[in-house]
């Protein structure tokens, strides 16, 4: 078993043996203050590596930390070797039987048994620790980078992930090649959980998640609701320029449906159970859009003239995710999806992709979702999660990669990873902490079409099966708000937020112009309110930035008298004030342009 890094690139494969390394100087040191705690696993992970100790009636605690930390540090400065040895089962067995190490045991009798240990088992020793490990290490541990870890933090873990088996305390530890790094990633993290989507959901009223509900199902609150009205009208807009046509569709429908696209068996564990009615009829939840909008296209008969056809729908759709993958809105089991369908002949294929990532370029450069990248996600022939024609495997990954290169379009290819019907492009997005999660994607389909039997009459009257393309470039509304949360730190831009503009008035004489301005402003349909609390004027515009409102107008007495306001910008230090009527049409101008003024170094378009 070779844990080496798989990429084969030099630096990731020598910060995996300082990570595996650590693990071991960590165990060892632990085992200075706890010389009975038994050892289980001791893994590098992404972002540094953890150990799983059973301390029996002896815990140690978040407060042993530090202690631990030193006496790794020293350890360090001792430049242990790491020298590996073999032995069979029967000797690493009286070896671990001596410390009582059941857990050791447990597992290298099932490496045997299984055959995953080819031959001997490994062990590794530095001092007088010794762990069975497969490595690989770094030479000594004076080979350790000053100040390149540090121990996070505590949890519990059941041994092999089993909730029947014994209660584990797991130690996280962080590392790095250098202090500079582990410095920055620690910079990062609190960022990011300053920046946590979950947290500042709550904070700005935008979404909940209700027990009584059910878990991975949100609630949209109106602050909420707006980002996703917001961004599904601008998609709207953008589909309809490029010649798509809406539809609406159930979201559930028969299961013989499911059968016929294929997407029963393939996709049944992520599938809600279905539901039997009319003399044992199966209906399902919809996980998805597209036989929906298959049979839309089937509903008559199509001729090549109005191909491509390109059917549009942001469609609810329901996911039987696991319990444990569930995470705010990033994972969830009921979602709005930014879907489209586009049937069209081969020959169209490639210009119909051409303007797909004309779009997904256009919608990310506007967001300003710069940290990602693109995967072309391919079939594995060894593998039965994929329609069996390599043929047709081989022609449409090759038709998707020769569209990419041609728009000049870096990407990596990565096997395994595409839908089960057909190659796909996805946009790879990575959070604050580097995290990569697929946000948007776009497939080629060569499957389905056939299997549910749609049709078009080419230009002599012959029957012909469309290409499908499966796109959608906005994700779901819950995906890609939890990202641009987390991006933006709440601070949505003018056109976007909740709240466009929050009116301050100095004091209570001023309210009637306050309101006028109010008034006329929600008329051309603006969002905007007026802070009439009995809170001081700056507890008012500490509100109003604690709430992130991207415009704050400010009126006085001069303000009223002249009918300006005094502009401040979420994101700006300098004020401004301006005649209202100025401001009015700045403000218009920005939300038809949808100006992405969360951003310093944008400025208003005042006349």
């Amino acid at each position: 078993m070779n844990n080496s890094c798989a990429c084969g690139c030099e630096a990731e494969e020598q910060l995996y043996k300082l990570r595996h390394s650590l693990a071991h100087i960590m165990a060892q040191a632990v085992l200075e203050i706890r010389p009975n705690a038994k050892l289980a696993f001791g893994p590098p992970v992404e972002n540094g590596f953890y150990y799983d100790f059973d301390f029996g009636d002896s815990p140690l605690g978040e407060s042993d930390l530090e202690d631990i930390e030193n006496r790794m540090r020293k350890l360090v400065k001792s430049k242990q070797p790491f020298e590996r040895t073999c032995m069979s089962l029967a000797d690493a067995e009286a070896l671990l039987a001596k410390t009582d190490q059941q857990y050791k045991i447990e597992y290298a009798r099932e490496l045997v048994e299984t055959g995953k240990a080819a031959g001997d088992l490994s062990f590794y020793q530095n001092g007088s620790f010794m762990d069975m490990c497969e490595g690989p290490h770094l030479a000594h541990t004076g080979e350790v980078p000053k100040g390149c870890f540090k121990l996070d933090r505590m949890s519990g873990s059941y041994w092999r992930g089993d909730e029947t088996r014994p209660m584990l305390t797991r130690i996280y530890g962080l590392a790095f090649a250098s202090d500079a790094e582990l410095k920055d990633f620690i910079e990062r993290r609190k960022l990011a959980m300053e920046r946590d989507h979950r947290k500042l959901g709550e904070e700005l009223d935008l979404f909940v998640q209700d027990q009584e509900v059910g878990v991975g199902l949100p609630l949209w609150m109106p602050n909420g609701a707006v980002l996703r009205d917001e961004l599904e009208k601008w998609a709207r807009e953008e589909e309809f320029k490029a010649g798509y046509l809406r539809v609406s569709t159930p979201a559930i429908t028969r299961g013989e449906l499911y059968h016929r696209s294929g997407h029963l068996p393939y996709y049944a564990e992520s599938m809600y159970p279905p539901m039997v009615v009319d003399d044992n009829d199966e209906y399902y939840l919809r996980p998805m859009n597209c036989p929906h909008h298959h049979k839309v296209y089937a509903a008559r008969k199509r001729s090549y003239r109005e191909l491509p056809l390109r059917l549009a729908e942001y469609g609810n759709v329901y996911r039987y995710e696991k319990h444990g993958s569930l995470a705010g809105l990033l994972r969830v089991r009921a979602m709005s999806m930014n879907d489209a369908h586009i049937y069209c002949t081969q020959e169209q294929v490639e210009d119909e992709f051409r303007s797909i990532i004309g779009m997904y370029r256009h919608y990310y450069g506007h967001l300003r979702m710069g940290n990602f990248r693109v995967r072309l996600s391919l079939h594995d022939p060894k593998s039965e999660k994929f329609v069996s024609n390599e043929s047709e495997w081989v022609r449409s990954e090759a038709i998707v990669r020769e569209v990419l290169n041609r728009l000049e379009v870096e990407y990596e290819e990565e096997i395994g990873e595409a839908a089960f019907y057909g190659p796909k492009v996805d946009i790879q997005v990575k959070n604050l902490l580097g995290r990569e999660e697929t946000v948007s994607t776009c497939q080629l389909d060569f499957v389905v079409a056939d299997r549910v039997e749609l049709r078009d009459a080419d230009k002599d009257g012959q029957e012909k099966t469309p290409f499908i393309i499966h796109r959608a470039p906005l994700s779901t509304h819950e995906r890609m708000i939890s990202f641009l949360i987390e991006l933006y730190g709440g601070a949505f831009p003018t056109w976007m937020a909740p709240v466009q503009v929050r009116l301050v008035p100095v004091n209570d004489d001023v309210l009637p112009f306050a309101q006028e301005i109010a008034g006329r402003m929600q008329q051309d349909l603006f969002r905007v309110n007026i802070d009439e609390s009995g809170e001081s004027f700056n507890k008012k515009i500490r509100n109003a930035v604690t709430h992130k409102i991207p415009n704050i107008w400010v009126i006085g007495a001069r303000e009223a008298e002249n009918r300006t306001v005094t502009w401040r910008r979420y994101c700006v230090k300098e004020q401004v004030t301006v005649s209202f009527d100025s401001a009015f049409e700045a403000l218009r101008r920005m939300r038809l342009a949808r100006t992405m003024d969360n951003f310093p170094d944008v400025a208003l378009p005042l006349e």
